[in-house]
């Protein structure tokens, strides 16, 4: 909505209210288990509990980076230095919103403080999750290897015993399957969506029970997953485009190129560019994504192994660390020296692990991202830059170490979790695409599962 000198936008604020049809066709209004007309969450949108639970999961990122670590400031005047993206999801965006208040509630922010940058893609551009939708080839490999999943299980004995509990609860009676309608992973969801909201939303007892549970569990994580462990071409196109974007703004971050996310986070409004306070560094990023965002990241990571769904507000943290004592360049080659470091940093083996995402510097900004570069085509002087600099992802608070890091010379001497970024980089660089959207429709004739299992995180 316009404000009356026509230059600038406004929003409306609004009380929304859902309608429905009741049993006579008549327009009635959707209402809660209390009778709240107003508020009430409509379908793809976070529910109070999801609220409270992703509000809590960014109370719990205050505490361990602002609070603990002192690597993110008390009180900030803008958000700048977040980098905030979010999947045309509602339940993403508003994530993201609840995480971003929880890290930083009103008492953290100043009187002052303008509306933040949250960074959205349309459906056909969005890799923030493993989009089928709009990625004919990957749309193929997923169903195929849901097709081998559905016929290793469906007569299986697990599936006989599944039956037994639930079928007399399907739609006419029909068997529980893979590939069943409602799909034993659609009943998961709603399983796992009764237990998050308490007794008055339960189905039958049967649902609930431990062996059963575990059998659809291992079968979702199957059918959606298998094909990140297995096949090259579906990591790069289910999950690769994101990847490569995590990297790049890694990289971005350590050579002071300004491809950390700064230029599409900062400007004044209508035009992009460096932080309204002043900042040149992205210093923490928050994405708003999905439980298949995570179990693709990290099964192509090779750290998935054994693991169940994810169970609700999960998060996935990638870390970028820098040796203390290493001395860098920015772009235009002036020396930068080491930045004050928090009391409480990370210490291994007498070095000092010292910030993430970023660390003052100078920093050139163009209007145009650069396009990502495999570590084989770095220059001799770009690798360098990178040297120093660590990765370590942590799944819920646990590390996860990946095998490629393992290696000698791979990782931070004394702990495999903490990857060289060079080594994360190449591992990254194998399922990153050129160019995701020309992948998609490539190969398309061809086989959906590779000659032999292209092991991840290698």
């Amino acid at each position: 909505m316009t404000k009356t000198d026509w230059l600038s936008w406004d929003e409306l604020r609004w009380r929304r209210r859902l309608e429905t049809f009741g049993d006579n066709d008549e327009s009635v209004l959707a209402s809660g288990p209390k009778g709240e007309v107003d508020g009430v969450c409509n379908l793809g949108e976070l529910t109070d509990k999801g609220r409270e639970t992703t509000l809590a999961l960014g109370e719990r990122l205050r505490h361990l980076y602002v609070e603990q670590l002192k690597f993110m400031p008390r009180i900030i005047s803008d958000a700048d230095m977040i980098y905030l993206r979010a999947t045309p999801m509602p339940r993403a965006l508003e994530s993201v919103q609840q995480s971003f208040w929880g890290m930083y509630p009103l008492s953290a922010r100043t009187a002052a403080f303008p509306p933040p940058t949250i960074i959205t893609r349309t459906f056909q551009d969005e890799t923030l999750f493993p989009n089928e939708a709009s990625c004919p080839r990957f749309s193929q490999l997923s169903k195929a290897f849901a097709q081998r999943t559905a016929d290793r299980w469906n007569e299986s004995k697990e599936m006989e015993y599944l039956n037994t509990l639930i079928q007399k609860w399907m739609p006419d009676k029909a068997k529980v399957q893979v590939d069943s309608h409602p799909r034993l992973s659609g009943i998961m969801d709603t399983v796992n969506s009764t237990l998050a909201h308490g007794p008055k939303t339960r189905l039958p007892t049967a649902f609930y029970d431990s062996k059963g549970r575990a059998i659809i569990d291992e079968i979702g994580v199957e059918e959606w997953f298998s094909g990140f462990k297995e096949s090259n071409e579906y990591r790069k196109l289910g999950i690769g485009g994101l990847a490569g974007d995590i990297v790049s703004r890694m990289v971005g971050s350590a050579d002071r190129s300004g491809n950390d996310g700064l230029l599409e986070i900062g400007g004044e409004d209508g035009a992009p560019g460096t932080g309204r306070a002043g900042e040149k560094d992205i210093k923490f990023g928050l994405s708003g994504c999905h439980d298949t965002t995570l179990a693709a990241l990290l099964s192509s990571l090779g750290c998935f192994d054994g693991e169940a769904w994810p169970p609700y507000t999960s998060h996935v943290a990638f870390e970028l660390f820098r040796d203390a004592d290493a001395e860098r360049q920015s772009i235009d080659g002036t020396w930068l020296h080491r930045p004050a470091t928090a009391s409480n940093t990370h210490k291994l083996n007498q070095s000092t692990l010292g910030t993430l995402f970023g660390s003052g510097g100078k920093s050139k900004l163009t209007s145009q991202g650069k396009p990502r570069k495999t570590t084989s085509d770095l220059t001799t002087e770009e690798k360098a830059k990178l040297k120093g600099h660590y990765v370590r992802v942590r799944y819920n608070d646990r590390p996860m170490p990946i095998p490629g890091c393992r290696l000698p010379g791979n990782h931070f001497e004394g702990d495999e979790s903490i990857c060289t970024l060079e080594a994360f980089k190449a591992i990254v660089d194998r399922f990153t695409p050129r160019h995701w959207k020309e992948a998609c429709v490539t190969n398309i004739d061809g086989p959906a599962f590779p000659g032999i299992i292209e092991k991840p995180g290698h």
